[in-house]
């Protein structure tokens, strides 16, 4: 059995500097012509805080956006990624000169609500499931660009990352196995062609699941089943094959699913429907 994907906290610096240098090339372009308006000599200390309850994350990215417009500014930070927040608490606060306070502002705050936002999710949903073993899972339905990002705030979240994209682990969904010539064609297929990687097998019947079983894939995907049919699958695949939930999974089932005994469930609302946290920043 090949081993899945595995994921650290760690985000790589050069994916953060990608990420900001393409948020302030968006933004700021050729100079922020509002900023001009207040003297080049004036500087000022700027407050960061939360409206709202969360999960601090993205701390990286704020950094390294001061740092692209202006080195000279210092960052205070009253927490870390992974902590919980209340509303109206103090992040961090920014000192140095005021254009470059303002021009930071936006791209600073845009990367902080985000991936605040996403941890924030992440957190309650795994809230839901605690105490069951089962492990929530992220999917490559994310904001472009942001992949690596949304999926570091999934784990500050306390969810966990499903593959990070096309390259490290096989999903064979109905498309593949109908293109293959059936489960076991396409698992055979995976396993010739890269036998390190992990290869996941999406079905929607029990019937597909038993063929998924007898080729021996890593894990099995159970595709839109209902409790009564993921109760069975988790009866038919003891001590075989790891078993993943997906398809139309909301807060409100989280824990019927978790509590019928499937290892996995993968939720595509952890990174495409999250809501940004409210934050502001204010200028003493």
């Amino acid at each position: 059995m090949s081993q899945p994907p595995s994921y650290s906290f760690a985000v790589k610096e050069i994916d953060i500097l990608t990420n900001v240098r393409a948020a302030l090339a968006e933004d700021v372009g050729s100079g922020d012509i509002t900023a001009e308006l207040i003297s080049r000599t004036a500087t000022a200390t700027a407050r960061v805080i939360s409206r709202e309850e969360g999960v601090l994350c993205g701390t990286a990215w704020v950094n390294a956006v001061f740092a692209e417009i202006d080195a000279s500014i210092d960052i205070q930070w009253h927490g870390e990624d992974g902590d919980p927040i209340s509303a109206d608490s103090l992040l961090f606060t920014a000192r140095g000169p005021t254009r470059s306070l303002l021009t930071a502002e936006r791209s600073a705050l845009n990367f902080l609500q985000l991936l605040s936002g996403t941890a924030t999710v992440c957190r309650r949903y795994a809230e839901r499931v605690k105490g069951t073993g089962v492990k929530l899972l992220d999917t490559r339905k994310t904001i472009p660009g942001l992949r690596s990002a949304q999926k570091y705030a999934v784990s500050c979240g306390g969810c966990h990352n499903h593959r990070m994209g096309l390259y490290d682990a096989f999903l064979v969904k109905e498309n593949h196995i109908q293109a293959c010539g059936g489960i076991g064609n396409a698992v055979r297929a995976a396993r010739d062609h890269a036998g390190d990687k992990l290869v996941e097998v999406e079905v929607e019947t029990l019937a597909e699941l038993q063929m998924a079983l007898e080729a021996q894939c890593d894990r099995v995907m159970l595709d839109n089943f209902s409790l009564a049919k993921m109760t069975d699958a988790v009866a038919l695949a003891a001590g075989k094959t790891p078993l993943e939930a997906s398809g139309n999974i909301t807060e409100a089932k989280l824990r019927d699913i978790a509590d019928t005994g499937v290892d996995f469930i993968s939720i595509g609302a952890l990174t495409k429907d999250c809501k940004a946290l409210d934050l502001s920043m204010r200028l003493l």
